[in-house]
């Protein structure tokens, strides 16, 4: 049998927001334990041009809800970007996970040849190109900045973190 395009994107969405809970869970272990603000690691960021913590959560809850959106031809749910603290942050996650169970296997059947749409129409890329080259990449990119972010700033994570236990 072949791999779907469900397969290969709602399924890894989702196990990698349950291994990034994990990390922020630790993050905030360790904060309390190590008496530092939580609030200086949500607004910590690798470069100065770049988005803080915060920031790459919410892109690669964007991200992820959106691939999801339009391989299955759906409305893509609109979250503000508010979120300052790492309940937040978590609460964020969980309506993406939410949003993510809610699309089914076959939603997706035949999107690898569904038209993309992106930038307003200016670019537009076939769904299985879509997911390889653009969202599955974008999202990974928000996801290990963050883990990024963490190490950074002295939260003892590590790569078994990051690809989770499961």
């Amino acid at each position: 049998m072949a791999l779907s395009i469900y397969e290969a994107s709602l399924p890894v969405f989702i196990r990698s927001f349950g291994n990034l809970q994990a990390i922020l869970d630790k993050a905030v272990e360790q904060s309390v334990r190590d008496g530092i603000d939580p609030a200086t690691l949500i607004e910590a960021r690798l470069a100065p041009d770049m988005l803080p913590l915060s920031g790459q959560v919410q892109r690669a809850s964007d991200t992820a809800k959106g691939a999801a959106a339009r391989l299955a031809g759906i409305d893509n749910p609109s979250f503000a970007d508010t979120e300052t603290t790492f309940p937040e942050l978590k609460a964020r996650i969980g309506k993406t996970v939410a949003f993510l169970n809610s699309v089914r296997p076959e939603q997706l059947e035949g999107s690898e040849t569904r038209t993309i749409s992106m930038r307003n129409g200016a670019v537009q890329l076939d769904g299985r190109t879509y997911l390889f080259t653009h969202a599955l990449p974008n999202f990974f990119f928000h996801v290990s900045t963050a883990y990024g972010v963490l190490r950074h700033k002295g939260i003892t994570i590590g790569k078994a973190d990051f690809l989770g236990n499961r």
